[in-house]
């Protein structure tokens, strides 16, 4: 349980990688744009949002140094386009204290989602528009008060935003809006969203995944070993395994993230309401 210094040069790397890509995207034609922000783009800014789960962890400086994390995470989200690294800190923290817990664990779908989208038209509708759901569900089941770290990061992002456009063109914001959106919905690396915590099997609400895609996740696959040890960093979450391995090999995981966007969409029996749902008692203290 100690910090990961090397997450910290992945996302600086990371982030000028997307900065060159924008330059690199300003003077295409519009189709080429389009398919660099989905075969490209969307693979790192995907992956991006994943740094900013390790960070909101505090796994880049420690717990010791918990603002130089929150900056940080403002400054991974800036290849993303949309504010989100601190909001996000914020509800992922009620995640793990909560998790499935009813008004305040916003990972679960709202009842709207899981009576309407219940065909399989419907689903495949559902995961296209991902994005769009995490974005706007905490504001429906759990609205918080807007913190001056929020104001800053949306105060920053904007700002970028604008920079890019002025600078670099329409085509790079295009470019960097458009990836975010392709790379958290019809996409392999998003198949993490629904292969964590969607009851594909009875009584199991949470699952790993040990597949390929752990390379540019930062291990998120390692899902049940990152629940039990949320101050681990990705990095090390393959060393718990073989640790503990006779509390997690036998427990059912995934090697494919596409299966399990597949059997999402096509099998009749799992829905958005396919999740664990808890009626909390007492007094929470939420992040």
């Amino acid at each position: 349980m100690k910090p990961d210094s090397n997450l910290i040069w992945i996302v600086i790397m990371m982030v000028l990688t997307q900065f060159v890509a924008f330059y690199l995207v300003k003077d295409l034609d519009w189709k080429w744009v389009l398919f660099w922000a989905y075969a490209f783009g969307s693979c790192v800014n995907h992956s991006m949002t994943l740094a900013i789960h390790e960070v909101s962890h505090n796994s880049a400086f420690g717990h010791y140094k918990a603002m130089w994390n929150r900056w940080f995470g403002i400054f991974a989200n800036l290849p993303i386009g949309v504010p989100y690294s601190v909001s996000f800190k914020r509800y992922h923290m009620d995640h793990h204290r909560y998790l499935g817990g009813d008004g305040i664990d916003v990972d679960i779908p709202t009842d709207f989602e899981g009576w309407f989208f219940c065909t399989t038209f419907r689903k495949f509708i559902w995961v296209i528009l991902q994005p769009l759901f995490y974005a706007f569900r905490p504001l429906f089941i759990n609205p918080k008060p807007i913190s001056y770290l929020e104001i800053i990061n949306t105060v920053i992002q904007i700002t970028f935003d604008i920079v890019v456009y002025y600078v670099l063109g329409v085509k790079s914001l295009v470019y960097m809006l458009a990836a975010s959106l392709f790379g958290l919905g019809l996409h392999p690396i998003s198949g993490h969203f629904i292969a964590e915590h969607y009851m594909f099997l009875k009584g199991h609400e949470t699952y790993s995944y040990y597949g390929p895609l752990n390379l540019l996740t930062f291990n998120v696959g390692y899902h049940n070993e990152h629940h039990d040890f949320p101050n681990i960093p990705g990095k090390s979450l393959p060393l718990v395994r073989k640790i503990a391995a006779e509390y997690y090999d036998n427990l059912p995981h995934y090697n494919s993230w596409i299966k399990v966007l597949y059997d999402f969409v096509m099998d009749d029996t799992i829905s958005p309401y396919s999740r664990m749902k808890r009626h909390l008692k007492g007094n929470e203290v939420q992040e």
